[in-house]
């Protein structure tokens, strides 16, 4: 999307300004549901097709970093790019957090489809992947076929339908809060941003 090209250079030509923002509804984030999750968190939604998630990584790398230790990120894996392979990239990405892989494997998809420019070839294409992030092709076999695998994905379907996701990368945050990336004018201030509405209560 332009608003994250935009927001990528922004953040090289405006890097870590420690200037104060007022964040404002309308401008920096929009309200998407009237009541909030009991705990903090931010849902990223994202594909491994698209470019912009890719560009997008270090910046959710460094909010992982500096966000406080009690708010969780949940990355989901949405459906509707990558045609076919869409679907079993988000099993794929559901089968690598029950595994404990899901950052190397994160690392190993975007490469192979944005740096390489390789296609992943269906369910074969897949298991070669998890036996390059480490993962024997029988263990991977065993995950992608188990049920908590296709709970997982099945409730990143649902999340992609209940918050209307239509592009990606999408932030939600406490379940309440979409963050406004284009408004964003550094990476200090996006860490800002997102810890505010992880804090707000209304």
């Amino acid at each position: 999307m332009k608003k994250i090209f935009a927001l990528l250079m922004a953040m090289i030509i405006f890097p870590l300004s420690a200037q104060a923002v007022d964040f404002e509804e309308g401008t920096h984030y929009e309200v998407i549901k009237q009541t909030a999750t009991a705990t903090p968190e931010v849902k990223e939604f994202f594909s491994f097709f698209c470019p912009h998630c890719f560009k997008f990584e270090p910046l959710m790398n460094n909010l992982k970093q500096n966000l406080p230790e009690q708010v969780k990120i949940k990355k989901v894996h949405v459906n509707f790019l990558g045609k076919e392979m869409g679907p079993e990239l988000t099993k794929a990405y559901a089968a690598a957090e029950i595994l404990n892989v899901e950052d190397k494997l994160s690392s190993i998809i975007f490469d192979q489809i944005h740096t390489q420019r390789k296609a992943i070839n269906g369910r074969e294409g897949v298991l070669e992947l998890f036996e390059k992030a480490g993962v024997d092709k029988q263990e991977a076999e065993n995950a992608l076929a188990s049920f908590p695998v296709s709970g997982l994905a099945s409730q990143m379907k649902r999340d992609t339908e209940t918050f209307n996701i239509r592009g990606v990368p999408t932030l939600i945050v406490n379940g309440k809060y979409k963050v406004n990336t284009s408004s964003i004018r550094s990476n200090e201030e996006f860490v800002a941003l997102v810890t505010f509405l992880t804090q707000k209560k209304n």
